[in-house]
Protein backbone atom coordinates (compact mmCIF):
# COMPACT_ATOMS: atom_id res chain seq x y z
CA UNK A 1 0.00 0.00 0.00
CA UNK A 2 1.11 3.55 -0.75
CA UNK A 3 2.15 5.35 2.44
CA UNK A 4 3.95 8.31 0.85
CA UNK A 5 3.34 11.86 2.11
CA UNK A 6 1.82 12.70 -1.28
CA UNK A 7 -0.74 9.94 -0.94
CA UNK A 8 -1.53 10.99 2.63
CA UNK A 9 -2.08 14.58 1.42
CA UNK A 10 -4.50 13.45 -1.30
CA UNK A 11 -6.46 11.30 1.15
CA UNK A 12 -6.65 14.30 3.48
CA UNK A 13 -7.91 16.40 0.58
CA UNK A 14 -10.53 13.79 -0.25
CA UNK A 15 -11.77 13.54 3.35
CA UNK A 16 -11.91 17.33 3.62
CA UNK A 17 -14.05 17.65 0.50
CA UNK A 18 -16.35 14.90 1.77
CA UNK A 19 -16.77 16.83 5.01
CA UNK A 20 -18.16 19.85 3.16
CA UNK A 21 -19.80 18.18 0.15
CA UNK A 22 -21.98 15.60 1.87
CA UNK A 23 -22.87 12.14 0.59
CA UNK A 24 -20.65 12.22 -2.50
CA UNK A 25 -17.78 9.85 -1.67
CA UNK A 26 -17.66 8.09 -5.05
CA UNK A 27 -18.13 11.31 -7.05
CA UNK A 28 -15.31 13.07 -5.19
CA UNK A 29 -13.08 10.04 -5.67
CA UNK A 30 -13.76 10.10 -9.42
CA UNK A 31 -13.16 13.84 -9.58
CA UNK A 32 -9.76 13.50 -7.90
CA UNK A 33 -8.93 10.56 -10.15
CA UNK A 34 -9.47 12.70 -13.24
CA UNK A 35 -7.42 15.57 -11.76
CA UNK A 36 -4.55 13.18 -10.96
CA UNK A 37 -4.74 11.79 -14.50
CA UNK A 38 -4.64 15.32 -15.94
CA UNK A 39 -8.06 15.04 -17.57
CA UNK A 40 -11.09 17.30 -17.88
CA UNK A 41 -14.41 16.48 -16.23
CA UNK A 42 -18.00 16.92 -17.39
CA UNK A 43 -20.57 16.93 -14.58
CA UNK A 44 -24.16 16.48 -15.69
CA UNK A 45 -27.18 16.84 -13.45
CA UNK A 46 -30.20 18.96 -12.72
CA UNK A 47 -29.63 22.41 -11.16
CA UNK A 48 -29.02 22.68 -7.43
CA UNK A 49 -27.23 19.37 -6.79
CA UNK A 50 -23.92 20.92 -5.72
CA UNK A 51 -21.91 20.81 -8.96
CA UNK A 52 -20.49 24.32 -8.61
CA UNK A 53 -19.88 24.00 -4.86
CA UNK A 54 -17.82 20.84 -5.39
CA UNK A 55 -15.46 22.46 -7.92
CA UNK A 56 -15.06 25.68 -5.93
CA UNK A 57 -14.27 23.66 -2.82
CA UNK A 58 -11.57 21.70 -4.64
CA UNK A 59 -9.91 24.83 -6.00
CA UNK A 60 -10.02 26.58 -2.63
CA UNK A 61 -8.46 23.61 -0.84
CA UNK A 62 -5.45 23.64 -3.20
CA UNK A 63 -4.79 27.38 -3.42
CA UNK A 64 -4.89 27.14 -7.19
CA UNK A 65 -5.99 29.89 -9.53
CA UNK A 66 -9.73 29.54 -10.04
CA UNK A 67 -11.94 31.21 -12.65
CA UNK A 68 -15.55 30.69 -13.53
CA UNK A 69 -17.45 31.23 -16.77
CA UNK A 70 -21.23 31.33 -16.70
CA UNK A 71 -22.40 30.23 -20.12
CA UNK A 72 -25.34 31.69 -22.00
CA UNK A 73 -26.23 32.10 -25.70
CA UNK A 74 -24.68 35.60 -25.79
CA UNK A 75 -21.25 34.42 -24.65
CA UNK A 76 -18.51 34.91 -27.27
CA UNK A 77 -15.34 32.83 -27.73
CA UNK A 78 -13.19 35.85 -26.81
CA UNK A 79 -15.09 36.15 -23.51
CA UNK A 80 -13.33 32.91 -22.58
CA UNK A 81 -9.96 33.07 -24.33
CA UNK A 82 -9.30 36.81 -24.10
CA UNK A 83 -8.55 39.33 -26.85
CA UNK A 84 -6.21 42.04 -28.05
CA UNK A 85 -7.39 45.58 -27.25
CA UNK A 86 -5.92 48.73 -28.80
CA UNK A 87 -4.56 51.21 -26.24
CA UNK A 88 -4.42 54.74 -27.78
CA UNK A 89 -1.92 55.95 -25.18
CA UNK A 90 0.62 53.26 -26.05
CA UNK A 91 -0.42 53.05 -29.71
CA UNK A 92 -0.32 49.26 -29.43
CA UNK A 93 -2.56 46.25 -29.07
CA UNK A 94 -2.43 44.79 -25.57
CA UNK A 95 -3.56 41.27 -24.80
CA UNK A 96 -6.26 41.06 -22.15
CA UNK A 97 -6.33 37.49 -20.94
CA UNK A 98 -9.62 35.69 -20.49
CA UNK A 99 -10.72 33.47 -17.62
CA UNK A 100 -9.19 30.43 -19.33
CA UNK A 101 -5.77 31.53 -18.05
CA UNK A 102 -6.09 29.65 -14.78
CA UNK A 103 -5.41 26.32 -13.07
CA UNK A 104 -9.04 25.39 -12.46
CA UNK A 105 -11.63 26.60 -14.95
CA UNK A 106 -15.29 26.06 -14.14
CA UNK A 107 -17.45 26.35 -17.26
CA UNK A 108 -20.90 26.48 -15.74
CA UNK A 109 -23.80 25.16 -17.84
CA UNK A 110 -21.58 24.63 -20.87
CA UNK A 111 -24.48 23.43 -22.99
CA UNK A 112 -26.14 26.86 -22.74
CA UNK A 113 -23.31 28.34 -24.82
CA UNK A 114 -23.54 28.17 -28.62
CA UNK A 115 -21.49 25.58 -30.48
CA UNK A 116 -19.18 28.35 -31.76
CA UNK A 117 -18.30 29.35 -28.22
CA UNK A 118 -17.96 25.72 -27.13
CA UNK A 119 -15.45 25.15 -29.94
CA UNK A 120 -13.20 27.87 -28.50
CA UNK A 121 -12.34 25.42 -25.72
CA UNK A 122 -11.11 22.58 -27.95
CA UNK A 123 -7.50 23.73 -28.34
CA UNK A 124 -7.21 24.51 -24.64
CA UNK A 125 -8.57 21.11 -23.63
CA UNK A 126 -6.29 19.14 -25.94
CA UNK A 127 -3.07 21.19 -26.07
CA UNK A 128 -3.33 23.39 -22.97
CA UNK A 129 -2.89 26.57 -24.99
CA UNK A 130 -4.98 29.09 -26.90
CA UNK A 131 -4.34 30.88 -30.19
CA UNK A 132 -5.64 34.43 -30.54
CA UNK A 133 -5.04 36.56 -33.64
CA UNK A 134 -2.27 34.22 -34.71
CA UNK A 135 -0.43 34.31 -31.37
CA UNK A 136 -0.26 31.28 -29.09
CA UNK A 137 -0.42 31.51 -25.31
CA UNK A 138 0.34 28.61 -22.98
CA UNK A 139 -2.07 27.99 -20.12
CA UNK A 140 -0.93 27.75 -16.49
CA UNK A 141 -0.04 24.24 -15.35
CA UNK A 142 -1.76 22.23 -14.20
CA UNK A 143 -4.86 23.20 -16.19
CA UNK A 144 -8.08 21.32 -15.53
CA UNK A 145 -11.46 22.25 -16.95
CA UNK A 146 -14.63 21.31 -15.11
CA UNK A 147 -17.80 21.76 -17.13
CA UNK A 148 -21.28 21.44 -15.71
CA UNK A 149 -24.20 20.54 -17.90
CA UNK A 150 -27.93 20.40 -17.45
CA UNK A 151 -29.81 17.52 -19.07
CA UNK A 152 -30.13 18.19 -22.78
CA UNK A 153 -33.92 18.26 -22.75
CA UNK A 154 -33.87 21.39 -20.59
CA UNK A 155 -34.90 24.60 -22.37
CA UNK A 156 -32.20 26.70 -24.07
CA UNK A 157 -29.46 24.07 -24.29
CA UNK A 158 -27.17 23.00 -27.14
CA UNK A 159 -25.83 19.47 -27.52
CA UNK A 160 -22.06 19.23 -27.12
CA UNK A 161 -20.31 18.12 -30.35
CA UNK A 162 -18.85 14.60 -30.35
CA UNK A 163 -15.32 16.02 -30.82
CA UNK A 164 -15.69 18.00 -27.61
CA UNK A 165 -17.27 15.19 -25.60
CA UNK A 166 -14.29 13.03 -26.58
CA UNK A 167 -11.95 15.53 -24.91
CA UNK A 168 -13.56 15.10 -21.51
CA UNK A 169 -11.76 12.31 -19.71
CA UNK A 170 -14.75 11.59 -17.49
CA UNK A 171 -18.41 12.34 -17.16
CA UNK A 172 -19.96 12.02 -13.72
CA UNK A 173 -23.40 12.56 -12.19
CA UNK A 174 -24.02 13.89 -8.70
CA UNK A 175 -27.68 13.06 -8.26
CA UNK A 176 -29.98 14.02 -5.40
CA UNK A 177 -28.80 13.39 -1.82
CA UNK A 178 -30.59 10.87 0.37
CA UNK A 179 -33.08 12.10 2.96
CA UNK A 180 -30.69 12.09 5.92
CA UNK A 181 -27.96 13.94 4.00
CA UNK A 182 -30.37 16.56 2.69
CA UNK A 183 -31.65 17.18 6.22
CA UNK A 184 -28.08 17.68 7.45
CA UNK A 185 -27.49 20.16 4.60
CA UNK A 186 -30.34 22.33 5.86
CA UNK A 187 -28.60 22.98 9.15
CA UNK A 188 -25.07 23.32 7.76
CA UNK A 189 -26.03 25.95 5.18
CA UNK A 190 -26.99 28.29 8.02
CA UNK A 191 -23.25 28.97 8.28
CA UNK A 192 -22.86 29.86 4.60
CA UNK A 193 -21.82 28.12 1.41
CA UNK A 194 -19.59 25.05 1.92
CA UNK A 195 -16.99 26.30 -0.58
CA UNK A 196 -16.40 29.43 1.53
CA UNK A 197 -15.50 27.36 4.60
CA UNK A 198 -13.12 24.83 3.03
CA UNK A 199 -9.68 24.91 4.58
CA UNK A 200 -6.50 24.98 2.50
CA UNK A 201 -4.82 21.55 2.33
CA UNK A 202 -1.83 22.26 0.08
CA UNK A 203 -0.67 24.46 -2.75
CA UNK A 204 -1.06 23.67 -6.43
CA UNK A 205 2.37 22.02 -6.56
CA UNK A 206 0.81 18.99 -4.87
CA UNK A 207 -1.09 18.20 -8.08
CA UNK A 208 2.11 18.45 -10.15
CA UNK A 209 3.89 15.96 -7.91
CA UNK A 210 0.96 13.56 -7.66
CA UNK A 211 0.47 13.53 -11.44
CA UNK A 212 4.11 12.62 -11.96
CA UNK A 213 3.99 9.84 -9.36
CA UNK A 214 0.78 8.37 -10.77
CA UNK A 215 2.36 8.05 -14.23
CA UNK A 216 4.69 5.39 -12.83
CA UNK A 217 1.86 3.10 -11.70
CA UNK A 218 2.42 -0.24 -13.44
CA UNK A 219 -0.03 -1.39 -16.12
CA UNK A 220 0.72 -4.87 -17.41
CA UNK A 221 0.54 -5.73 -21.13
CA UNK A 222 -2.49 -7.85 -20.29
CA UNK A 223 -4.21 -4.75 -18.88
CA UNK A 224 -3.45 -2.89 -22.11
CA UNK A 225 -4.91 -5.75 -24.12
CA UNK A 226 -8.00 -5.80 -21.89
CA UNK A 227 -8.59 -2.08 -22.51
CA UNK A 228 -8.18 -2.51 -26.27
CA UNK A 229 -10.65 -5.41 -26.29
CA UNK A 230 -13.25 -3.32 -24.45
CA UNK A 231 -12.80 -0.28 -26.66
CA UNK A 232 -12.88 -2.28 -29.90
CA UNK A 233 -16.02 -4.07 -28.73
CA UNK A 234 -17.81 -0.71 -28.55
CA UNK A 235 -17.02 -0.14 -32.24
CA UNK A 236 -18.61 -3.44 -33.27
CA UNK A 237 -21.77 -3.40 -31.16
CA UNK A 238 -24.96 -3.33 -33.23
CA UNK A 239 -26.56 -0.56 -31.14
CA UNK A 240 -23.57 1.82 -31.31
CA UNK A 241 -23.15 4.16 -34.28
CA UNK A 242 -19.91 5.69 -33.02
CA UNK A 243 -17.66 3.68 -30.71
CA UNK A 244 -14.87 4.80 -28.39
CA UNK A 245 -11.84 6.44 -30.05
CA UNK A 246 -8.11 5.81 -29.51
CA UNK A 247 -8.21 8.93 -27.30
CA UNK A 248 -10.70 7.02 -25.14
CA UNK A 249 -8.22 4.13 -24.81
CA UNK A 250 -5.53 6.53 -23.61
CA UNK A 251 -7.95 8.21 -21.21
CA UNK A 252 -8.97 4.84 -19.76
CA UNK A 253 -5.40 3.70 -19.03
CA UNK A 254 -4.45 7.10 -17.57
CA UNK A 255 -7.56 7.26 -15.38
CA UNK A 256 -7.06 3.65 -14.24
CA UNK A 257 -3.48 4.41 -13.19
CA UNK A 258 -4.66 7.46 -11.25
CA UNK A 259 -7.47 5.45 -9.63
CA UNK A 260 -5.07 2.68 -8.61
CA UNK A 261 -2.67 5.28 -7.15
CA UNK A 262 -5.49 6.90 -5.18
CA UNK A 263 -6.40 3.46 -3.83
CA UNK A 264 -2.82 3.09 -2.59
CA UNK A 265 -1.56 0.59 -5.18
CA UNK A 266 1.40 0.71 -7.55
CA UNK A 267 -0.31 -1.41 -10.22
CA UNK A 268 -3.58 -1.47 -12.19
CA UNK A 269 -6.03 -4.37 -11.85
CA UNK A 270 -8.92 -5.42 -14.14
CA UNK A 271 -11.30 -4.28 -11.38
CA UNK A 272 -9.88 -0.75 -11.72
CA UNK A 273 -10.75 -0.84 -15.42
CA UNK A 274 -14.28 -2.08 -14.72
CA UNK A 275 -14.83 0.63 -12.09
CA UNK A 276 -13.55 3.49 -14.24
CA UNK A 277 -14.71 2.42 -17.73
CA UNK A 278 -18.37 3.60 -17.48
CA UNK A 279 -17.30 7.12 -16.49
CA UNK A 280 -14.64 7.29 -19.23
CA UNK A 281 -16.47 5.63 -22.11
CA UNK A 282 -20.25 6.08 -21.88
CA UNK A 283 -20.36 9.76 -22.88
CA UNK A 284 -18.24 8.95 -25.94
CA UNK A 285 -20.66 6.38 -27.38
CA UNK A 286 -23.28 7.42 -29.93
CA UNK A 287 -26.30 5.15 -29.62
CA UNK A 288 -28.55 4.33 -32.58
CA UNK A 289 -32.09 5.70 -32.67
CA UNK A 290 -33.53 2.18 -32.64
CA UNK A 291 -31.66 1.47 -29.40
CA UNK A 292 -32.99 4.67 -27.82
CA UNK A 293 -36.54 3.73 -28.79
CA UNK A 294 -36.01 0.33 -27.17
CA UNK A 295 -34.79 2.05 -24.00
CA UNK A 296 -31.20 0.85 -24.38
CA UNK A 297 -28.58 3.17 -22.84
CA UNK A 298 -24.83 3.52 -23.30
CA UNK A 299 -24.38 2.31 -19.71
CA UNK A 300 -26.36 -0.88 -20.27
CA UNK A 301 -24.43 -1.62 -23.47
CA UNK A 302 -21.08 -1.08 -21.76
CA UNK A 303 -22.15 -3.26 -18.82
CA UNK A 304 -22.92 -6.00 -21.34
CA UNK A 305 -19.53 -5.56 -23.03
CA UNK A 306 -17.69 -5.70 -19.69
CA UNK A 307 -19.40 -9.01 -18.91
CA UNK A 308 -18.53 -10.47 -22.32
CA UNK A 309 -14.91 -9.37 -22.72
CA UNK A 310 -12.59 -11.97 -21.10
CA UNK A 311 -10.77 -10.67 -18.01
CA UNK A 312 -7.00 -11.31 -17.97
CA UNK A 313 -6.32 -13.87 -15.25
CA UNK A 314 -2.55 -13.68 -14.80
CA UNK A 315 -0.81 -10.31 -14.46
CA UNK A 316 2.89 -9.63 -14.12
CA UNK A 317 3.44 -7.29 -11.14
Amino acid sequence: MNTSPLHASMLHLQSTLEKYILGKHQEIELLLTAVIAGGHILIEDVPGTGKTQLIKSLARSLEGQFRRVQCNPDLLPTDITGMFIFHPKDQAFIFRQGPIMTNFLLVDEINRATTKTQSALLEAMEEHRVTIDGQTFDLPQPFVMFATQNPIEFEGTYALPEAQLDRFMMKIHLGYPDEATEKLMLFRHVYGQPSERVETIANIELIHKVQEEAKHVHADDAIGGYIIDIVRATRKHRHILLGASPRASLALIQASKAYAWLKGRSYVTPDDIKEIAPHVLCHRLMISMDAKIEGVSAKSILDQILKQVPVPIRLEM
